[in-house]
């Protein structure tokens, strides 16, 4: 395999072999691979909401320590390398080509899956290139997700669980936590941000089960924001310390509970209080209301669930402060809940488009168009295309109108391609 467009090709053509979560094919890949995870100090990130966010700053406060730290995220928003980084560095294409040579052959027989091989191939980089710690986000649920091959993480992190991949995690909030709490180890100090009652029972006793000390949110740490403004926030942080006036570069109250989770992470680790402050000050996570223009104001967000759309909504209310109007472009997958993520957003909207990534698990636009005006919007323009909508929206769009991109990271990383010319990821390959 010597080329990045054949490792793409290998890795995408794992999809054949679907979703499937357990822990004993990516043991064995790792296994092959002479286990790259061991010696690495883990810190493992479970949850529904704020999980990504959390891994980002996670990341960025262990490198203003000056620890040689690797991250590991998903999914990408264009190019699948962003799943992959140690330090200020994203893997290489020739990186991603090299390594997935390796996973390739170590799995003859395995049959393993995009995401284990995804997981795999960031053990090998962070071996390969020296790193001490590493950040993970778990793909899907946590008990069988392939990030959880780490039989001893330095902290665990679980954020907020709410219902998303049911047909994979369960049918209800607690079945879906039980997941999420897989991830606890005996010993293992946990950060748990904040639940509904019913998740936060089954976390404690799973906790109480493996003897996992837990920081609760409310009881042990806490965050409240100090100041909102289009440049980021403030927020006075209580944990073991108090700290006040930290800046945080993003916009959404909701970021104050993902900071807070990482503060107090940090706090558990022994990281010192600049290195935690500065690390939130120089985070950069894309697509989490990511400013792409500003005439007219462009942003992407990947919402893609009722919770993460409900905090967008409250987000976007600041935003429209000063703001003429919000043009809604929205494509959503078929497996989310499309009413509970447009219910929020439609009405702050003056001219809604609906469509659909390319890809085969994304709902129609008609279909979107169907469910919208079944919740008494009417109106909305459908557009076949993430590029089309785009383009729609900014010809309607005046100097002072925000346009929003959101539903999906999938969505969200085609309007990037069409708005900066960057190429898929996906670009000449046969999905």
């Amino acid at each position: 395999m010597s080329t990045y467009q054949e490792a793409l090709r290998f890795l995408y053509g794992l999809r054949r072999h679907g979703i499937k979560l357990g822990l004993q094919k990516p043991r064995e890949l790792l296994r092959r691979l002479q286990e790259p995870q061991e010696g690495l100090k883990v810190l493992h990130v479970a949850g529904t909401n704020g999980k990504g966010s959390t891994c980002h700053m996670l990341f960025s406060m262990l490198r203003a320590q000056g620890l040689r730290a690797g991250l590991f995220t998903s999914p990408h928003l264009v190019s699948f390398t962003e799943r992959i980084r140690v330090d200020g560095q994203e893997i290489s294409p020739r990186e991603v080509a090299e390594l997935a040579l390796q996973v390739k052959e170590a799995s003859q027989g395995l049959a393993i899956t995009f995401f284990e091989a995804a997981v795999a191939m960031a053990f090998l980089y962070f071996r390969q290139k020296g790193a001490q710690w590493a950040v993970l986000e778990v793909g899907m649920g946590g008990r069988l997700d392939a990030t959880n091959t780490v039989e001893r993480p330095e902290v665990c992190i679980i954020s907020t669980v709410g219902m998303d991949h049911r047909e994979f995690l369960g049918s209800s909030l607690q079945e879906i936590a039980f997941e999420k709490a897989g991830i606890l180890k005996p010993g293992v100090p946990a950060v748990v941000g904040p639940q509904e009652p019913q998740a936060l029972e089954v976390i404690l006793r799973r906790a109480r089960e493996v003897d996992s000390p837990l920081s609760l949110w409310g009881r042990d740490f806490g965050a409240a924001l100090q100041r909102q403004g289009p440049e980021g926030l403030t927020l006075h942080y209580r944990g073991r310390e108090e700290l006040r006036d930290v800046f945080l570069p993003l916009l959404g109250a909701h970021q104050v509970r993902n900071a807070a989770q990482a503060l107090r992470a940090g706090e558990l680790l022994g990281l010192g209080q600049e290195a935690m402050r500065e690390g939130l000050r120089r985070v950069q996570i894309p697509g989490r209301l990511e400013l792409l223009r500003r005439h007219p104001e462009v942003r992407l967000d990947g919402a893609h669930n009722p919770q993460a759309a409900q905090a967008l909504a409250e987000a976007l209310k600041v935003l429209l402060q000063r703001k003429r109007g919000l043009i809604l472009v929205l494509g959503l997958m078929k497996d989310k809940d499309a009413q509970g993520i447009l219910r929020p957003l439609l009405p702050l909207a003056r001219e809604v488009l609906l469509t659909a990534s390319a890809d085969e698990r994304a709902l129609r636009p008609q279909a979107l168009r169907a469910l919208a005006e079944a919740l008494g919007h009417r109106g909305a323009r459908v557009a076949p295309t993430v590029k089309e909508a785009v383009g729609t929206a900014l010809e309607l769009a005046a100097e002072d109108d925000l346009v929003l991109i959101t539903g999906s990271f999938y969505v969200a990383g085609q309007a990037r391609e069409a708005l900066l010319g960057e190429p898929s990821a996906l670009r000449g390959l046969k999905e």
